[in-house]
């Protein structure tokens, strides 16, 4: 099983998402940036890199929100999801189409991966 992180990034009350290219492994779907965590790395400093990396932005990576797995032939993945705060950079998109900023309510009228469904639903269990 291989670790993989999400960022779960606020900012002014809405939640980031960004949308995987077209071509990609569940490509034109819209998911919490992130990626896999590499060998001897810490999940929040790949979260760190990888929004680095994809984004071009510098990331102040908080608490363990959830994780859940997902499945799917030879992909066996345990993605984790953290809170994390946008420091600086702006937005060079290399690896997503699109970037939006939405309202928390309006997260799950979007297209999302499998795993970042269960994922936001398993946060919104812990607010309740």
């Amino acid at each position: 099983m291989r670790q993989v992180t999400a960022a779960l990034v606020e900012k002014n009350g809405k939640i980031l998402l960004a949308l995987r290219k077209a071509g990609k492994h569940m490509g034109r779907k819209w998911e919490f940036p992130g990626g896999k965590v590499d060998p001897g790395e810490k999940p929040e400093q790949a979260l760190r890199r990888e929004l680095s990396e994809e984004f071009s932005i510098s990331a102040e990576i908080g608490e363990f929100l959830a994780s859940t797995r997902y499945r799917e032939k030879r992909l066996d993945l345990e993605i984790l999801l953290y809170r994390a705060t946008h420091l600086s950079g702006g937005f060079v998109l290399r690896e997503h189409e699109e970037i939006r900023w939405v309202d928390p309510h309006e997260v799950e009228t979007f297209d999302l991966v499998d795993s970042d469904r269960k994922l936001f639903r398993k946060f919104l269990q812990r607010l309740t």
